[in-house]
């Protein structure tokens, strides 16, 4: 799993999403996030590195001890 910055415009990047939410309601707004996620999760394509993002971003790093 990548940590570092790898987006060449990361400001750019936060700029662009905050404004697809610009008008939508709040329900809009989570299913335009959930759409993104899936998106991004199809674009990684990597069921491992999907996960440990999902533990990271929750606070608990899996173990990759074994693997």
């Amino acid at each position: 799993m990548k940590t570092d910055a790898h987006i060449p415009d990361p400001d750019g990047f936060y700029e662009a999403w905050v404004a697809a939410h610009e008008g939508l309601s709040d329900a809009e707004s989570n299913d335009l996030d959930a759409r993104l996620v899936l998106l991004l999760a199809n674009q990684i394509g990597d069921q491992k590195v999907l996960l440990e993002c999902i533990a990271e971003a929750r606070g608990k790093r899996r173990s990759t001890a074994g693997d």
